[in-house]
């Protein structure tokens, strides 16, 4: 195979991934504003159990927004740096992004801790439990999945199997981690703003 077929054969791959991608985010959109929508729809329905203003605290979760919302910044850094060629940048700024990450799905846990055992809101406590529970899960799960497959992108990168000829690739991997943290502005929106202001104290 000529080198320049190969490279024809490259950019169509790419192209196919990119439409993959972009259906995946189509569909994924459609999931959480289901979600969404239902949390919206329940706000102050609950006739038992704790209200979002009685449980949800917003500071922490702020400083969690930061640090998710900053990893897409580093992501981009990492996206350049792998297009450079600059392994070890690419390997610096991935690992920064994972380490952000997890530190919001860290925040999350203790959040979800502090409301289970602390205020004794479940899943199956009230509608606001519920629907809560759901939302905010359905996000922590897709986070968790990017960052399962960002510190896969970096181990073969360790592992010299990652490319500056990669770049294309990889960067579809951003497409899906700038969503997952785009989602969660929506989500912080719905429901420690618009959800807290909804119901009375």
């Amino acid at each position: 195979m000529s080198e320049p077929r190969s490279a024809a054969d490259q950019e169509a791959r790419l192209t196919r991934g990119k439409v993959g991608m972009a259906c995946l985010i189509v569909i994924e959109s459609c999931f959480f504003a289901t979600f969404i929508v239902a949390y919206l729809f329940f706000i102050g329905k609950s006739a038992v159990g704790p209200q979002p203003r009685e449980v949800l605290d917003i500071a922490p979760v702020l400083v969690n927004s930061v640090a998710l919302l900053s990893s897409s910044v580093t992501a981009v850094f990492a996206f350049k740096a792998l297009a450079r060629g600059s392994m070890v940048a690419f390997q610096g700024w991935m690992a920064s992004t994972i380490a952000l990450g997890a530190y919001f799905i860290l925040g999350t846990g203790r959040e979800w801790m502090k409301l289970i055992y602390s205020d004794g809101l479940t899943i199956s406590t009230n509608l606001f439990g519920t629907t809560f529970f759901s939302l905010v899960g359905f996000h922590a799960f897709h986070v968790c999945i990017g960052l399962a497959l960002l510190a896969l992108v970096l181990i073969l990168s360790l592992r010299g199997h990652v490319k500056s000829s990669d770049a294309g690739r990889v960067e579809l991997l951003g497409w899906y981690w700038h969503f997952v943290d785009a989602v969660w502005i929506v989500v912080f929106t719905v429901v420690y703003v618009v959800g807290m202001e909804g119901t009375s104290p």
